[in-house]
């Protein structure tokens, strides 16, 4: 009964020229979600030693997971329409992961940005009451933006921070397989406003530490369509281009790291070859010295920084490189040495050496021998059962890899928290249901541990999950405070409404709730409330319609214990209205 009524509702107030509840958190001027300033401590840079450290100058490990689904056009995480979000959060945290990879699309910020509907949510709400309006099993979704912001709370209560990743221009499963960080449908342009945007919204709050600018850009002088390495400002150089996206970011917060991957193959000049080369000379075809590319995973090619390094300016403290890398059950690459058939080969010969040797050191790895950057492992993993990989050259290379990240302190985000991942599965499987111990256990020696086993969270004051520490004890500082305001945030109004002895006043000034000072608590409340969200000069104090609020209203209406009249206000009265809630 109470979902009808809140569709009538917002069937209402769309009427009447203005957003459902749900949506309108992405169309106040007010941040709903921003921080309060304290939210300053936990900013990472880098300093001389290549090194990513805190403010305090103490070296950190980002040792995090991938979880996909805002970028395939979900809206929000995969696995939402089975499992409860914050229970995967919860796992996620109390298992060490201390940054959340979060691919997402230039498509989805632009919407948020807008305010565009959502074109659908595959959510359960039975199983995420928390994430609907009404806050009731098989109530309303929310607005995939209100969703979104509702997570980063979470994280930031679980000691979970977080990268945002443009994995695609368009949303769509196979975005990632389009080359650049444009495409027909959104420009360059719309790129760099939907990463200035998304710095800006979230500049006040340590939650979101980091940017990957675009997931693998990739491509061959074949392909038709291909990002190169150079010193050019030519439109498909992704060198170029990733300076100005850095600049988008960081002109909004110049805190944020910024993660610049590489791309798939760069010309062997040494051989007299250059971008305009076909990628193979049939004539010589299967002669390596006639082949005129060093060829690499997508986004995995960083040869280009040694002649074309990425300058940020008075930025470059912010700047990690974030080659991504796989085994060989993805793709039978040459430096793999396989004989056989996938999965179960016949013969395999590769060790650390040989992946240095003939890829890993010349590709990317150099960058972090040799002190000239850090790294940040973007993308890793895959299969280590004996279904899957019964001849174990995955389990092999997946253990050289995490041993050799782990020796130099190389950053990682593991591929991937998702089971739906059809060549590297994932940690969770049966719908999203059960946590995959045995993967998990592979890939924990990864993971930034204290001499006790404790998991190090990324936070100064919360620790990293249920039985982990905060950055400050790891460093020798005191456990959080209980009733630290950073630790301790302010109540939820849509989750948590705020309540007081007295469901009506707090005293004799303020009558909660009552927006428009007729002595009721009802939709009109709601309505002048959403009118000063969506209009506030007109509707707001200083405004100049007879129906504008006081500044007596305004007091009234701020009952989610925020400063300034927000959407959540108007939810919270709603509510109330509504005998959802019994008190404001």
């Amino acid at each position: 009964m109470a979902r009808s009524i809140i569709k009538s509702i917002a069937a209402v107030l769309t009427a009447a020229a203005l957003l459902p509840v749900s949506y309108a958190s992405a169309m106040t001027s007010d941040k709903a979600s921003a921080a309060p300033d304290s939210y300053h401590d936990d900013w990472l840079h880098v300093n001389e030693k290549a090194e990513i450290v805190d403010m305090d100058g103490n070296p950190v490990w980002l040792t995090g997971v991938n979880w996909f689904g805002y970028n395939v056009g979900s809206q929000i995480f995969d696995g939402a329409w089975s499992a409860n979000v914050n229970h995967c959060l919860d796992l996620i945290a109390d298992h060490g992961f201390n940054l959340l990879r979060v691919p997402m699309s230039t498509q989805i910020l632009l919407q948020w940005k807008n305010g565009d509907p959502d074109p659908i949510i595959k959510l359960n709400e039975y199983e995420n009451p928390e994430l609907t309006i009404e806050g009731v099993e098989g109530g309303t979704a929310m607005y995939s933006f209100d969703i979104w912001n509702q997570v980063v709370k979470w994280c930031k209560e679980k000691g979970i921070k977080i990268m945002m990743d443009i994995h695609c221009a368009t949303t769509n499963a196979a975005g990632h397989n389009y080359a650049l960080w444009y495409d027909d449908k959104f420009s360059e342009k719309d790129w760099l406003d939907a990463l200035a945007w998304f710095s800006d919204y979230y500049k006040d709050d340590d939650t979101v530490i980091a940017i990957d600018l675009k997931n693998e850009p990739h491509g061959k002088k074949d392909d038709g369509i291909f990002a190169k390495w150079d010193g050019s400002s030519d439109d498909n150089n992704w060198r170029y281009a990733a300076e100005k996206g850095a600049k988008a970011c960081l002109d909004q917060n110049p805190n944020l790291l910024i993660m610049v991957e590489g791309i798939e193959v760069y010309p062997k000049f040494e051989k007299g070859f250059d971008w305009t080369a076909n990628s193979t000379d049939y004539g010589h075809y299967g002669d390596p010295d006639y082949q005129p590319y060093h060829g690499a995973w997508w986004g995995a090619n960083l040869r280009g920084v040694k002649d074309y390094p990425v300058n940020l300016g008075k930025y470059q403290s912010q700047l990690v490189y974030s080659p991504h890398d796989y085994g060989p059950f993805v793709y039978e690459q040459t430096w793999f040495h396989l004989e056989g058939v996938k999965p179960n080969w016949t013969k395999y010969e590769f060790d650390r050496e040989s992946l240095l040797d003939e890829y890993w050191r010349d590709t990317w790895a150099y960058l972090v021998e040799q002190k000239k950057a850090p790294l940040l492992m973007g993308e890793w993993g895959g299969f280590i059962d004996e279904e899957n990989d019964p001849s174990g050259a995955n389990t092999q290379w997946l253990t050289i890899l995490r041993d050799y990240m782990k020796e130099n302190h190389i950053h990682h985000t593991f591929w991937c928290f998702n089971e739906n991942s059809s060549d590297t599965g994932g940690l969770m499987y049966d719908n999203f249901q059960k946590w995959d111990d045995e993967k998990y256990e592979f890939v924990k020696p990864a993971l930034w541990q204290d001499d006790d086993g404790r998991f190090i969270s990324l936070d100064h004051q919360v620790p990293m999950g249920k039985d982990g520490i905060s950055l400050s004890e790891y460093y020798g500082g005191s456990p959080r405070p209980v009733t630290d305001p950073v630790t301790d945030p302010v109540t939820d109004p849509v989750t948590d409404p705020v309540t007081d002895t007295d469901p009506v006043t707090d005293d004799d000034d303020i009558v909660r709730g009552d927006a428009n000072e007729d002595g009721e608590i009802d939709m009109s409340d709601v309505v002048m409330v959403m009118q000063c969200c969506l209009n506030p000069k007109k509707y707001g104090v200083n405004g100049t319609s007879e129906d504008r609020i006081t500044a007596k209203g305004e007091k009234n209406a701020d009952v989610d214990g925020k400063e300034g009249v927000t959407a959540n206000d108007a939810l919270v009265i709603q509510k109330y209205s509504l005998k959802l809630i019994d008190k404001i």
